[in-house]
């Protein structure tokens, strides 16, 4: 009988959970079929230990381990397709320089939060969970994840335009000797 209850508390967190565990395999492989695929096997895999688990607030943390460990062996075990030729292929390459400098900046920016700010705004915008649950994981009230959050993202607009408008005093400061020089 315990085995039968194991079975429905694991499908009730899987029920209950499965739309933020998919968000979290999105972020660790491209395609969204290899994303599915990738939390089936955490999701099998997690279900064998699930007794062991003593404290299911946090298998959240332990399945999104797996589903990372999981991805690590699929990548060590990927088969390489390359083939040695003559000729290379004229193929274009996509600059992702914008890209990873967005991301850069967002994650320096990031680092200008105090720990708890920078918890909030990770789980609720990042891992796109809910107030309720961003307030249930980081044990606070939802009024408290509201104004932190709230502070939070203020302190990231103030930070932006101050960068921003360090950027363009830079620029016109660069202008100004390059007319100088000329």
């Amino acid at each position: 009988m315990a085995s039968s209850g194991k079975v429905l508390d694991f499908e009730e967190y899987v029920r209950n959970r499965q739309d933020a565990l998919l968000r979290s395999a999105r972020r660790l492989v491209p395609d969204p079929i290899d994303a599915q695929d990738l939390l089936q096997t955490a999701l099998v895999r997690t279900y064998g230990r699930w007794d062991g688990i003593a404290d299911k607030s946090l298998a959240d943390a332990y399945l999104r381990r797996v589903m990372i460990n999981t991805r690590t062996e699929w990548w060590r075990a990927r088969k390489l397709d390359e083939v040695p030729t003559e000729q290379l292929p004229d193929a274009s390459v996509e600059d992702g320089t914008e890209q990873h400098a967005d991301r850069a900046l967002l994650m320096d920016i990031l680092g200008v939060l105090a720990p708890k700010q920078r918890s909030v705004v990770v789980l609720r915008h990042w891992e796109q969970m809910s107030t309720e649950e961003t307030a249930e994981a980081l044990g606070m009230s939802t009024g408290t994840v509201k104004s932190t959050l709230h502070r939070a993202l203020a302190r990231l607009r103030q930070e932006l335009e101050s960068r921003d408008l360090d950027f363009h005093a830079l620029e016109r400061n660069e202008r100004g000797q390059e007319r100088c020089a000329a």
